[in-house]
């Protein structure tokens, strides 16, 4: 169970940072991070109305409270860095996220096997080279590196405090809703900001309603990831979950393949075929 809903997790990952990486680079970051948001935040809503799970209500949901906080700057740094860099540089650092609740599983006293290290090692190896690491060039590159890196101790956080969040089903819901509406007043605080500074809230021609459809993809697929992730992360070691959940450069790269025509390196194909053996060694021990 444990496998199936961590990789359930990359898979949705994946696709909703190729498309959220996609619509910045028409419109502005914070405007596709808020309204994804909060289009997953009112189908959260109604989820937890109909499931009653106001009555989950309790002091774990203070851990999704923070993660609400976290959440918007790591999606607001990693989306600037996709529509500023190649998604060479954005992907394989992203997967740093995945040291943050490793480590928070090895302090609460989970120990690896043998096999689960072996698998850990190469799965993570194959993650860094299956984005084709591009770690040399102009101060756009080197600025687009810090982005992600600020992305991916967010993300490894959330990541952290998602799993805390709810220990029951209807408490997950409840749990992803709260942390949904902080992301939406979290990021819409910072649009009134940039919007006050000078910035943009929408593109020169308007607001993209035809991109809504995308931009509900986005923020559905996100929250769904963060619900299937807390399964796999409850149900089985944090140090597998993490890592499995952590393959999500790897749908990127080969959605821009298929979406975008982008031609993977030998690098990518070799980091590929690692991180599918390190998988495989993690779904077996």
């Amino acid at each position: 169970m444990t496998a199936f809903f961590a990789l359930t997790t990359s898979l949705l990952w994946g696709l909703a940072d190729f498309g959220g990486g996609l619509l910045t680079r028409r419109t502005p970051a914070l405007t596709v991070v808020g309204v994804s948001q909060a289009i997953a935040a009112t189908v959260l809503g109604a989820i937890v109305v109909a499931t009653g799970g106001w009555s989950e209500a309790g002091p774990r949901l203070w851990f999704a409270f923070a993660a609400g906080l976290v959440g918007p700057v790591a999606l607001l740094s990693f989306y600037k860095a996709l529509a500023l860099g190649p998604m060479g540089v954005v992907s394989p650092l992203a997967t740093l996220s995945v040291a943050v609740p490793v480590g928070v599983g090895l302090l609460l006293g989970e120990r690896p096997g043998l096999l689960q290290v072996a698998g850990i090692a190469v799965a993570v190896t194959g993650i860094v080279l299956a984005g084709g690491p591009q770690l040399r060039g102009a101060p756009l590159q080197r600025r687009t590196i810090l982005l992600t890196l600020v992305a991916a101790l967010g993300f490894g956080t959330v990541f952290a405090l998602i799993t805390e969040a709810s220990t029951t089903v209807t408490g997950l819901f409840l749990a992803l809703f709260v942390q949904r509406l902080t992301n939406v007043a979290v990021g819409g605080a910072a649009l009134t900001v940039s919007v006050r500074r000078g910035g943009r809230a929408v593109p020169e021609g308007g607001f993209p309603w035809a991109s809504m459809p995308a931009l509900a993809f986005v923020g559905l697929a996100d929250v769904a990831a963060n619900g299937t992730y807390a399964v796999a992360a409850q149900h089985g070691p944090v140090t597998v979950a993490a890592v499995l959940a952590s393959l999500y450069p790897v749908v990127t790269a080969l959605a821009a393949r298929g979406f975008l025509s982008e031609r993977l390196r030998a690098i990518q194909a070799a980091g590929a075929g690692l991180a599918l053996l390190g998988t495989l060694l993690l779904a077996t021990s």
